[in-house]
């Protein structure tokens, strides 16, 4: 019967290894057992403490207004990266972006910045949030929310006086090229320079409590 149990738990621990399945199995049966309950214990704490939050899920969304927030910084050896919160509507009061404006303002800010004369080789990367109500943009320096208004309210320019082939929206150059809207993403673009950008205040610059 023992030999029998811990047959069935060393394989719950997905010990697949034929050779070292066979080893383990050789130790004493006390060597065995302690083994087992360290093992159980890591399982039963793991349960016990999950993952932390993110930090972009301990923002304050129902106080959150559009606007452009510092999201995060993070270093990576001696250089800094900061993510910035590009937010265009009011989460879970305002509709949100439709997936086809959100990929023409995509593929036209990402065509923005990295051909950008100061920040092109400071942009690390530009995309939506999975929430469709704004973008991440992330540049490698410490920058804070003030110090990009510029810039921002240059993509925007750019994305609302947008005409034409929208860039990138190809067969060969994009995994779903179909799913863009020029017209929407001028709109989008113009009403966050409108309402928002031109003349920002403070407190759309900071995350509220």
């Amino acid at each position: 019967m023992i030999i029998l149990y811990f047959s069935f738990s060393w394989n719950n621990y997905f010990i697949t290894n034929p050779h070292l399945l066979f080893r383990l199995r050789s130790l004493p049966f006390f060597a065995i057992m302690g083994m087992d309950i360290i093992v159980k214990y890591f399982i039963l704490k793991e349960r016990i403490n999950p993952m932390e939050k993110i930090a972009s899920f301990t923002v304050n969304h129902i106080k959150l207004q559009p606007g452009i927030y510092v999201s995060r910084k993070d270093s990576v050896g001696a250089e800094t990266i900061t993510t910035f919160d590009l937010r265009m509507t009011s989460p879970n009061e305002e509709p949100v972006m439709n997936t086809a404006e959100v990929h023409t303002i995509e593929h036209l800010g990402a065509t923005f910045l990295r051909n950008h004369p100061v920040f092109k080789d400071k942009t690390i990367y530009f995309g939506p949030m999975g929430c469709r109500t704004g973008f991440y943009m992330l540049l490698a320096g410490d920058y804070s929310s003030k110090e990009v208004v510029p810039l921002v309210t240059e993509l925007f320019e750019f994305v609302r006086d947008f005409k034409g082939e929208v860039p990138g929206a190809a067969k060969r150059d994009c995994g779903n090229y179909l799913d863009m809207n020029l017209s929407m993403a001028n709109y989008l673009a113009r009403k966050y320079l409108d309402q928002v950008l031109y003349g920002i205040r403070e407190d759309r610059l900071i995350y509220p409590e």
